[in-house]
């Protein structure tokens, strides 16, 4: 398929800006992904959609205040820091405005000199290896002086940076957050849970590829960025459990889909795993273990788009998106929400 496949427009006025006051109560756009049915209700309502024996499938990375404002050593020098990837205890790989000024051997100051950083190496993309020195925990001095990494497109500023995570992160890492899982509150969450469907949680730590445009005429030429996951044996057997008795796994998110999808064999069965990948789902794919998604609505052109239209269909999801800008539904990360079932 190309790339060109999957652009829809979208009117500028429908990318969400700020957060509901109430999590549960943005708009669900619910998708038969064999008949291509539409069905318009709000995400409370998924409780209903959800059965005894079912299992939801949930990512608990938790959002790095990844971005960090500071000066070059010496000649005072704005710079911009965008954490990546952890290599090792204190060197990161990173994003920087304006790289130029980054050579190896460069140093950088943020807080008035809480945290020092020394340009390493240069690697792909233009990206830098840095090595952080500081007095005292790194994730303290991180969560001082750093802001959340929020989406290009999102220019409002963030009031409560709570709201850029979700209610059950639990492992920090992540450069953006996994945007489905936004709408879940602790007490719908109950709710699921006293139905008798089973939670299980992976964690993927969520990096800037994701959101990196494809620039691929042909989607299969796309090479995908590599995220750090975790499935752990409780997970997997929940999930295994699942599948043999009949119930659906339904992910939250596609973070969450790529992890399972990853890790199960071609009979879909898990086993506990640690590692990274880099798996790339576009359509024609043949799903081993999900079963359904929640999701949101996402950029035209996007590797999450091609993700979902292999799930529930290119036709299906063309529509469904006509659908959402028609009925006027927020785009994108503070947006609303699709279940595909």
């Amino acid at each position: 398929m190309k790339t060109s496949d999957f652009y829809y427009d979208l009117p500028p006025e429908l990318i969400a800006q700020t957060p509901l006051a109430d999590r549960s109560s943005s708009r669900l756009l619910v998708l038969g992904k064999e008949t291509g049915t539409i069905e318009h209700k709000h995400f409370y309502d998924i409780v209903d959609m959800l059965g005894e024996g079912d299992c939801l499938v949930l990512n608990d990375t938790r959002v790095l205040p990844a971005r960090l404002y500071g000066e070059k050593e010496g000649t005072g020098g704005k710079i911009e820091f965008l954490l990546l990837n952890r290599i090792d205890k204190d060197r990161w790989e990173v994003i920087l405005k304006p790289g130029k000024k980054a050579k190896p051997g460069a140093k950088f100051v943020f807080g008035g000199g809480l945290l020092k950083a020394e340009i390493i190496e240069s690697v792909n993309d233009g990206n830098r290896i840095v090595e952080f020195s500081y007095d005292g925990v790194f994730e303290n001095i991180l969560d001082e002086l750093g802001e959340m990494p929020l989406p290009p497109y999102i220019t409002e500023k963030l009031k409560d940076r709570e709201r850029y995570q979700t209610v059950y992160s639990k492992h920090e890492g992540s450069a953006a957050a996994p945007t489905a899982g936004l709408h879940f509150t602790e007490e719908l969450l109950k709710k699921i849970a006293d139905k008798g469907v089973k939670i299980a949680y992976v964690t993927l730590h969520v990096g800037l590829g994701t959101f990196r445009p494809v620039k691929v005429d042909d989607v299969e030429n796309h090479k995908m960025h590599s995220e750090f996951y975790i499935i752990t044996e409780e997970t997997a057997n929940i999930i295994n459990e699942t599948k043999k008795n009949g119930g659906r796994v339904i992910s939250v998110g596609t973070t969450s889909t790529r992890v399972v999808e990853t890790v199960a064999d071609e009979n879909g069965h898990l086993t506990a795993q640690t590692g990274w990948t880099d798996i790339f789902i576009y359509p024609p794919y043949k799903f081993k273990a999900i079963d359904a998604l929640i999701t949101n609505f996402h950029l035209p052109e996007s590797t999450l788009l091609m993700l979902v239209s292999s799930l529930a269909g290119y036709d299906n999801i063309k529509n469904a998106y006509e659908e959402a800008v028609k009925e006027r539904y927020r785009f994108f990360s503070f947006g609303d929400a699709m279940f595909i079932r």
